[in-house]
Formats: C-alpha cells, sequence, structure tokens
C-alpha cells in the first residue's frame, strides 16, 4: 500500500516506539506523575482531615446563615 487511506491503516503504520523513545515529553511528564503524586496526596489529607471538614462545614453554615 502506496498510502494509508483508512483510520486502521494510519494506526497500524505509525511510528509509536520511535515517538516514545525520541520524544523528551514522555519521559518528563512520567518523571512529572512520580514527582507530583505525593504532594497532591497530602495536600489530599490535609484538605480532608476531620478537623479542616469540620471547620468548613461551620464556615459554610455561617455562611448559609447570613443569607437566610
Amino acid at each position: 500500500m502506496k498510502f494509508p487511506y483508512t483510520f486502521s491503516a494510519k494506526v497500524a503504520q505509525f511510528p509509536i516506539k520511535f515517538y516514545l523513545q525520541n520524544q523528551w515529553i514522555w519521559k518528563y511528564w512520567m518523571i512529572g506523575i512520580v514527582v507530583s503524586t505525593p504532594i497532591f496526596y497530602k495536600i489530599h489529607k490535609m484538605a480532608n482531615s476531620p478537623a479542616n471538614v469540620s471547620k468548613w462545614a461551620e464556615i459554610k453554615r455561617k455562611e448559609a446563615a447570613e443569607h437566610h
């Protein structure tokens, strides 16, 4: 086939291995995920702690009381 006309033929002939090995974005994307996961986990744990949840419930209760 001189030119892959169908989408499946284009997908089959796409050099994905070459792109994964020779582009910088894939390596740094994985490094970014590994580095940022513990940071986001700590933020999640702090934001959803029982003390913080009760604090926000109280703030929202006061805010709702002001409007009604």
